[in-house]
């Protein structure tokens, strides 16, 4: 897990795939938060490797630009 997960955000994308630890990191939520996302498919979207959910980096940012424009058409 980065140490600083919204520090490597607002600098570019990380080089790895995240973790839902990282998740909760950069969006400051439980992690159940994230599990809970998941399940109703209305966070970012994740993929499993085995019985590890991990997070592309550019999914996650596309999924928080989403996020943004969802908003500022409300």
């Amino acid at each position: 897990m980065a140490s600083k997960p919204l520090e490597t955000l607002r600098a570019g994308l990380p080089d790895r795939y995240l973790i839902p630890e990282d998740i909760a990191a950069m969006f400051s939520v439980p992690i159940e938060t994230v599990y809970r996302w998941r399940k109703q498919r209305t966070g970012p979207p994740g993929f499993r490797v085995g019985r590890h959910v991990r997070y592309a980096p550019a999914a996650v940012h596309a999924w928080v630009q989403q996020q943004e424009a969802h908003d500022l058409d409300a």
